[in-house]
C-alpha cells in the first residue's frame, strides 16, 4: 500500500523546479491516486503528464496496483489552499459562511488565514429618498467557512 505522504513528499520534490503548487492529494477506496496541482495562470496538460511520469518512475511497481490522476484543482471547484486564494484576488468569488449563506463579491484582500470580500449592498444615505447600492468589505476566516469559489463570469 502506498502511504499518500510518500507521495505527497514526491509531489513537492517536482514542485520544487516548478512555479506549481499542491493543493491536494488523495487516495480513494477504490485504489485511485488524485494529485491535484495548481498555477496563477493555469495547468498545463504537459505539466500534468510530467509529474505524472515522475510519480511512476520514483513509485516504480508500487503503483502498479493503483490508478493514478494527476491534474488542475479545477475551475469553479471550492478553494483548498491559501494560494488558491491569491491567485484569484481581484475576481468575483462566491463565498458559502458557515451558517450557509451565500456572499458573492470581489475578493480584495488575504491576509494570512483571512479574506476580505467586497459585496454589493443597498444602504440607506441620509438625505437620499432611496437606498443606494454601496460598496461593502466583509471579511472572512479561511477556517471558519464551508467554501469559497471563483466565479466563472460570461460577458
Amino acid at each position: 500500500m502506498i502511504d499518500k505522504n510518500i507521495v505527497k513528499t514526491l509531489v513537492e520534490e517536482w514542485l520544487k523546479d516548478n512555479e506549481y503548487f499542491l493543493v491536494d492529494v488523495m487516495q480513494t477506496s477504490d485504489d485511485r491516486i488524485v494529485v491535484e496541482i495548481d498555477h496563477a495562470d493555469g495547468v498545463w496538460i504537459e505539466d500534468c503528464a510530467d509529474l505524472s511520469r515522475f510519480l511512476q518512475e520514483k513509485l516504480g511497481e508500487e503503483l502498479d496496483d493503483y490508478e493514478l490522476e494527476v491534474g488542475s484543482a479545477g475551475l469553479g471547484q471550492p478553494f483548498k489552499v491559501a494560494q488558491q486564494y491569491l491567485n484569484h484576488v481581484g475576481k468575483t468569488v462566491e463565498v458559502q459562511t458557515s451558517d450557509g449563506k451565500k456572499v458573492q463579491g470581489v475578493l480584495t484582500k488575504v491576509d494570512g488565514d483571512k479574506f476580505t470580500v467586497t459585496v454589493k449592498e443597498k444602504q440607506r444615505i441620509e438625505g437620499k429618498k432611496r437606498p443606494v447600492m454601496v460598496d461593502v468589505d466583509k471579511e472572512f476566516s479561511m477556517d471558519e467557512v464551508k467554501s469559497t469559489k471563483y466565479l466563472l463570469a460570461f460577458k
